[in-house]
């Protein structure tokens, strides 16, 4: 495995806008939480001030009693009795509870976590910085959790949805023998599948399955795991679920932001409700104003607000934040500076430091994960006899197959150059019009019009005709294409880490952590 080239996120078109505007600091209001080297010190600062030591006291608890079942390594007790210091700061990634970690990004997110913290030790040793895995736990869609896939199969565990999933207990291990039958004769194959067996047994919730899995993979790293599913860490945001409740709070301040991203990227990538709490009970269900009464959508329960409010007190843990409130739960109980996430992550986290400012809750350093890609000899050395780069794979098939066909091309090359004497032509042609009637001003302007038209007219006959007269090697390519992106997806959004860790073990998990980049947002390509 060597890795064989970076390329910077600004280098590649599918990533969103958005993200590569946040990158390059275009605008001042998120400035702040790009990270800078020269900033960390003021970050620890702020948030040392708001992470008291009560604080700490509950965290660490907490977390002593989440991982008590485990057999912690020397670095995750170190972490874990430094969280009492108040020169300790957290770095946090956050994922669903995917089956056996679901699409391989699960662990590059994880990764870069670590690196992040390491980082940080290195040129920060007044601080101590713990990398943290946040359980979302409370999700309660089961059907995107369920399953992952390897090259050849898909697996998928059977259970009921509806309620805060890492609540379901395993009761359905078929997938287990499927994926021993699969992985035996691999190199790694009876380490994975004595991992998968450990985690999954017959009446661990997936909570404790995940919680098993992940420290099974980075407990040498000093990880620590946390499950926000949790009394007393609900119990400190009494005072944040009360406003959401009673003066929808979130949704008004994050209109500003909503609409500005609206303005310059036409959408946002969550829209905040009025009330973003959900009630958690068997089943987890939003939580709607109507008049005076609260009501629980899809049930028959309803409250008044000082009904609702008195459940608030009593039973803190009945009531679940929603995706862009989480963020704000998180970093009221953590020690935190940066969160480590997808892009669509960061991007709902971009319409909340109005909100955070409000609420006077310190806002984190935002870090784009990296991504990685793992391209075989055999299709590496078949990408360099088409001629093409990596780069040129990670746009969509149909752009790939129109710069092979008609990069180079004499024919295309032609009506090109006509076209742009064309467009010379009418550009002098519209200026001396201006000086006779408007109506033979409009009349060249529609010739001209017409005419490329039919350039681009002759561009698309040109690509069918191309298509046809090269239809082998298009499907040659095509199948290329398919080999590195499976299914037309990126990798690392399809395959399990299995795939990898089969034939290399933690060996593969090594050398994606020594290349992994602690603070850059780019694609990490290996040849595997």
């Amino acid at each position: 495995m060597q890795k064989t080239e970076n390329i910077s996120f600004q280098q590649i078109g599918s990533i969103p806008q958005l993200i590569k505007d946040f990158l390059n600091r275009k605008f001042t209001d998120f400035n702040d939480f790009v990270f800078d080297e020269s900033l960390a010190r003021s970050k620890t600062e702020n948030k040392q001030k708001f992470f008291t030591s009560e604080k700490r006291e509950i965290l660490n608890k907490v977390l002593c009693n989440q991982l008590s079942s485990l057999q912690l390594s020397e670095n995750q007790k170190l972490n874990l009795n430094s969280i009492l210091s108040e020169n300790t700061f957290t770095v946090t990634t956050g994922h669903q509870l995917n089956l056996f970690t679901g699409p391989v990004f699960f662990i590059y997110k994880i990764l870069q976590t670590i690196k992040f913290s390491e980082t940080l030790n290195q040129n920060h040793p007044e601080s101590r910085f713990v990398p943290v895995f946040w359980m979302a736990t409370e999700d309660h869609d089961f059907d995107e959790i369920n399953h992952f896939r390897t090259e050849n199969d898909f697996f998928e565990i059977k259970g009921k949805s509806g309620g805060a999933v890492g609540r379901i207990e395993v009761e359905d291990t078929f997938f287990i023998s499927q994926f021993a039958e699969d992985f035996k004769d691999s190199v790694f194959g009876t380490e994975l599948i004595l991992m998968m067996k450990n985690a999954y047994k017959k009446g661990k919730t997936l909570t404790e399955a995940t919680r098993i899995l992940v420290h099974e993979l980075f407990s040498e790293y000093g990880l620590l795991i946390i499950d926000g599913d949790e009394r007393e860490l609900k119990n400190q945001m009494k005072t944040v679920f009360k406003n959401e409740l009673l003066n929808e709070t979130l949704f008004n301040s994050t209109k500003n932001k909503v609409s500005f991203l609206k303005s310059e990227y036409g959408k946002v990538q969550v829209n905040p409700r009025e009330i973003n709490l959900f009630y958690l009970s068997e089943t987890r269900n939003r939580i709607e104003k109507s008049g005076d009464r609260f009501n629980i959508v899809d049930t028959d329960k309803t409250f008044s607000e000082e009904e609702i409010l008195s459940e608030l007190e009593n039973f803190p843990e009945k009531f679940s934040p929603n995706a862009v409130l989480r963020p704000a739960f998180q970093e009221s109980v953590l020690p935190n500076i940066a969160y480590i996430g997808g892009n669509a992550e960061i991007m709902y986290w971009l319409e909340l430091p109005d909100y955070f400012s409000e609420a006077g809750i310190p806002f984190p350093f935002l870090v784009p994960r990296n991504s990685m890609l793992m391209i075989s000899e055999k299709n590496f050395s078949k990408i360099q006899k088409s001629g093409l780069t990596v780069q040129d794979f990670l746009q969509d098939f149909a752009a790939l197959s129109k710069d092979f066909l008609l990069e180079k091309n004499e024919i295309s090359e032609t009506i090109q150059q006509k076209q742009e004497i064309l467009k010379n032509q009418f550009s002098d042609l519209k200026q001396k019009a201006q000086l006779t009637d408007k109506t033979f001003g409009n009349l060249v302007a529609a010739e001209e019009k017409r005419q490329l038209k039919s350039f681009g007219r002759m561009q698309k006959r040109l690509l069918r005709a191309e298509k046809i007269k090269h239809q082998e090697k298009l499907e040659r390519l095509e199948n290329l294409f398919l080999e590195i992106h499976p299914r037309g997806i990126w990798q690392e959004r399809v395959y399990n880490f299995s795939v990898f860790y089969s034939e290399n073990g933690k060996e593969w998990l090594q050398n994606c952590y020594r290349e992994m980049s602690a603070a850059n947002s780019e694609l990490i390509v290996f040849k595997f």
